[in-house]
């Protein structure tokens, strides 16, 4: 619901927790209790949270004032931040009682009927088993008639008063009893759901045991400040986001990032709040507040997700406000009609009247989309995959082709010696590494990193070099032990007159397979050719292979990179179009053309450098968002992890969960249309009508759970 903004004296926003919105219907109750509320700017009810985030302008409307007008629907609301409301639990064990006295009552009474005890004895039982389980029902009828709406309380309410006045007293008694049984196994089923998002945020510790100049002390994890030096110890949870100073261990980050292997950490290495150290004791330096950890962040976008409505269910709640008042003008004609019309008897029509009144609530079918895509979503975030809605959940079914960025993605984004040839007969290749390593231990860039990096795999010591000069554009060269060396380029080599045919040969041969060729001499006299590639990573092929299974129609690389290498990966992991050689408005453009040929397109790219790409796909899936903020924000789903087989796993949920709403949507509606034509036939009683509403609520609820445990 959006009122209409004026210019704020006072803007505010307050999150409220709300107690007893348990269906849809106390969400409407709300809109229509909200609507003439003077300074509301807008609200948003969170269904599956039990949330309400309101917008308004503190100066003419306060929070008591709000709190109030959800008192008038029948709930209870209070300041998120503030205790929750006393009595809560006793008030819940109050109405346990009331329904184990209704139920004992009804059952007592149902047993002198059938013993043939005197009328008025099992009258006087079925009065006392309505008067113990109506109560609840009745009150949230009556805040219901206050805004307005027809709810199935005040349904249920009718349904039994007309059943006791026609002298229905055992099935008066009977539908009052079901109900409040039914709505209380509803309740507790869709607490299961609820009980998925609070687990996110039970994963980090209250308290850290801080280091400082007075030694070692327990602290509220909220009072620690970045900076402060945290000391977490072997198999205790990280409480909040740092970097390692002291100490070496293996972090299990799959709360954070859903990777199944531990991590090895050492100092300068980040880790995150929420995640549980291995064997080692860490020293960790704080890098950000509770409220600014990854894991808060990624609780908030998930709460923030769930609030949001899918397509499918704002579908279905249209149609349920058109749906209700239909079957109500429907129950009064089935009542009134063939009485006057046909003569036909006023009791048995009025009965029929009252058990298509108790089908027509549409709860379980307005519930039946949004449980769906919370245990989904909810499911998804525990894997380390985060998808920010239902509608991007939703759209993900439809995706016909899938753009990989390659660099970062597809590859691991970072140079290595994958070849080493020693070009002098008997010469060593550990001899050429040893004199590049020499040359370009100091140097920063990728590729001499990826030289050094080789050389310390193999045990190779580097000696010291003097007079090192880079070569911009060409190489390095450099003097080690008087001798000159030099490394560089093809291009280098031709200026020197340093290269051969065979040495032609040989690049041509790297270049073409997707591999750079960095060329070595000593002392005038090529001696070898380091190849340096940028290795796919290796998932990226099944991952691949898991798509095209999963019938996605096409798989397409976007790179900057030069054909040869784009070529050599693409054939590599089997992606079926290449477009190489790209500046970020061309991958932007490619992407346009592929949304023309297939449809709907997905991105998958690392959320910063393909932003633009990933914007105007129809998906934007960002690689390794753990560490970035700007991925977290920005992307339509964020893997915490660098592990493509999420991506598999992303498109298996999520035809899974639109398989799952439809499926629940189908049990809503042939239930509802069953009993709605069993009871103008007169085959359906109001116990078996209750059974059927609330019954198809908790089926539903059930049966999207199933997406919690979605592999």
């Amino acid at each position: 619901m959006t009122a209409a903004c004026t210019v704020c004296e006072l803007h505010a926003e307050s999150t409220f927790r709300v107690e007893g919105m348990d269906c849809r219907e106390e969400v409407a109750l709300l809109e229509r209790r909200f609507k003439n509320l003077t300074g509301l700017e807008d609200f948003a009810a969170d269904l599956m949270g039990q949330r309400l985030h309101v917008k308004y302008d503190a100066a003419k409307l306060s929070a008591s004032t709000i709190v109030d007008a959800v008192a008038d629907t029948g709930m209870r609301a209070w300041l998120e931040h503030e205790e929750p409301v006393v009595g809560t639990e006793r008030q819940a064990r109050v109405r346990q009682a009331l329904v184990w006295t209704s139920g004992i009552a009804l059952a007592a009474g149902l047993a002198l009927e059938a013993i043939g005890a005197p009328a008025p004895a099992s009258i006087a039982l079925f009065v006392v088993s309505l008067a113990a389980g109506v109560g609840v029902t009745i009150r949230k009828a009556w805040s219901a008639l206050r805004v307005g709406s027809l709810d199935i309380n005040v349904l249920m309410t009718i349904a039994a008063a007309g059943a006791a006045v026609i002298g229905q007293w055992s099935e008066a008694a009977t539908v009052v009893f079901l109900f409040a049984v039914a709505q209380a196994l509803e309740v507790r089923t869709l607490e299961r759901a609820r009980a998925a998002i609070r687990a996110l945020m039970d994963l980090t510790p209250t308290e850290a045991l801080v280091r400082d100049a007075a030694g070692e002390r327990r602290v509220e994890v909220d009072d620690i400040a970045v900076g402060a030096l945290i000391v977490v110890r072997p198999g205790e949870k990280i409480p909040l986001d740092g970097d390692v100073v002291a100490g070496h261990t293996e972090v299990n980050q799959a709360p954070v990032t859903g990777e199944s292997l531990p991590v090895e950490k050492a100092p300068g290495d980040g880790v995150f709040a929420g995640t549980i150290n291995g064997h080692g004791a860490i020293d960790v330096r704080v890098t950000r507040l509770r409220r600014d950890t990854t894991l808060a962040r990624i609780i908030h976008l998930v709460e923030r997700a769930q609030a949001q409505r899918a397509p499918s269910q704002a579908l279905v709640e249209r149609f349920a406000r058109v749906y209700t008042p239909a079957v109500i003008v429907l129950a009064i004609a089935v009542a009134v009609v063939p009485p006057l019309a046909w003569h036909l008897p006023w009791h048995a029509w009025v009965y029929r009247a009252l058990v298509l009144l108790v089908v027509s609530c549409p709860c379980a079918l307005v519930i039946s989309t949004p449980v769906s895509v919370v245990a989904a979503l909810a499911g998804a975030a525990r894997k380390g995959v985060l998808i920010k809605g239902g509608a991007h959940l939703e759209r993900i079914s439809r995706v016909r082709c899938v753009a990989f960025d390659k660099t970062g993605t597809l590859t691991r984004g970072r140079p290595e010696v994958v070849d080493v040839v020693a070009l002098n007969r008997g010469g060593r290749a550990s001899d050429v590494v040893g004199l590049a390593a020499s040359v370009e231990q100091r140097s920063t860039h990728p590729i001499a990193q990826a030289i050094v990096d080789h050389a310390a795999a193999a045990n190779i010591r580097p000696a010291a070099a003097d007079g090192v000069v880079a070569l911009a554009g060409r190489g390095t060269e450099g003097s080690v032990d008087g001798r000159q060396i030099v490394l560089g380029n093809h291009r280098l080599f031709e200026e020197r007159r340093l290269c051969s045919p065979p040495m032609h040969e040989r690049v041509a041969e790297m270049n073409a397979s997707g591999r750079t060729a960095v060329l070595v001499a000593h002392d005038a006299q090529p001696i070898g050719i380091i190849a340096v590639a940028d290795r796919s990573r290796e998932t990226s092929e099944a991952a691949i292979a898991m798509l095209r299974r999963q019938g996605i129609a096409s798989i397409a690389m976007l790179t900057g990179d030069g054909r040869g290498t784009a070529a050599a990966i693409a054939a590599e992991l089997g992606v079926d179009e290449v477009r190489a050689e790209l500046l970020p408005e061309d991958k932007v453009a490619a992407i346009a053309e592929l949304k023309a040929k297939y449809g709907a397109v997905a991105m998958v790219g690392d959320g910063v450098n393909d932003a633009p790409a990933l914007a105007l796909a129809d998906v934007g899936i960002a690689m390794g968002a753990a560490g970035s903020d700007v991925a977290l924000e920005t992307a339509d789903v964020a893997l915490m992890s660098d592990d493509l087989l999420r991506i598999p796993y992303t498109f298996r949920l999520s035809r899974a969960t639109v398989r799952n709403i439809k499926m629940n949507l189908a049990i809503s509606v042939v239930m509802k249309a069953a009993f709605v034509v069993a009871a103008v036939a007169g085959a359906a009683t109001l116990w078996m009508a209750v059974l059927a509403d609330t019954g198809a609520s908790v089926i539903v609820i059930a049966n999207a759970l199933r997406l919690l445990r979605a592999d």
